[in-house]
């Protein structure tokens, strides 16, 4: 079981640990940490990005750097759910064209939880650059 805590401090703010005890400072108004949603983009460009390392690495690609960026769209009325989210891969390294493919598309369809989550209300679409190119 995954859990978490988000104790109140003042104004928006609460001070945020979860069992692996690494603390964030979580801020309704983004003034002193990341708000609550961008917490949730920052969570889905770290999961998908450690599948596709895990997969590269899996397959010996010669990965030397991997950036995963997000853009997203909210719903205009409460709740103000993603509804397009566009993720931008850049990789750096002589990875094959097809063994970056397969890891991001594996990652979308098999193993990353949250896509899986955020795919029920968002449309979420990708694009891969490749910097050693």
């Amino acid at each position: 079981m995954i859990e978490a805590r988000a104790t109140w401090i003042a104004d928006y703010r609460f001070d945020s640990v979860a069992r692996s005890g690494h603390r964030i400072v979580v801020d309704g108004d983004s003034k002193e940490g990341n708000s609550p949603v961008e917490l949730v983009l920052i969570g889905l460009c770290g999961c998908t990005g450690y599948d596709v390392v895990s997969i590269l690495r899996k397959k010996r690609e010669p990965l030397t750097s991997l950036e995963v960026t997000a853009e997203a769209e909210r719903a205009a009325t409460p709740p103000t759910v993603f509804t397009q989210i566009h993720l931008t891969y850049t990789v750096g390294g002589k990875v094959s064209h097809k063994a970056m493919e397969d890891a991001v598309r594996l990652s979308e369809e098999k193993y990353c939880s949250v896509s899986a989550m955020l795919s029920k209300t968002a449309k979420i679409n990708y694009t891969i650059k490749y910097s050693d190119e």
